[in-house]
């Protein structure tokens, strides 16, 4: 089996919102430019809540039907699995993240939103489809 040639892990605080959403976003953009990159997203303190509705009603604006609802926590085999950690979040602590020693991390300040500002909720979206679009480009 043949190893992707690049690992992407998106991290935000709750796992429900930014970091499911660049996810999303990157697996949409990979795909269609057939890229051989493997994405994942985690939180430093996943909720137990799954993705709010407004969060996948403003994905389908951009083209995306389907996200892994289910939040999850940030651990050791995902930052090892991945050559790039990018931090969707203005409110995501380093400390929180573990050892990332030999890793590329960027941080994205993302701020959060409450999950029923449908508003709110697009503008990030928005944002962060920006960014995704510009770090797919630069790894095509």
């Amino acid at each position: 089996m043949k190893k992707t040639a690049l690992g992407i892990l998106f991290i935000c605080k709750h796992n429900r919102f930014r970091s499911k959403v660049a996810e999303a976003l990157f697996k949409k953009y990979a795909k269609e430019k057939r890229l051989r990159i493997s994405v994942k997203s985690a939180g430093t303190f996943p909720d137990f809540l799954p993705v709010a509705k407004d969060v996948i009603k403003s994905l389908e604006e951009f083209g995306v039907k389907k996200i892994n609802r289910k939040p999850q926590r940030i651990n050791k085999e995902l930052i090892k699995n991945s050559d790039l950690i990018v931090i969707v979040a203005d409110n995501v602590k380093k400390k929180d993240l573990g050892d990332l020693r030999g890793k590329k991390v960027v941080r994205w300040k993302i701020s959060d939103t409450n999950q029923f500002d449908y508003n709110g909720i697009l503008e990030r979206v928005k944002d962060i489809d920006n960014r995704v679009k510009r770090l797919a480009k630069r790894l095509s």
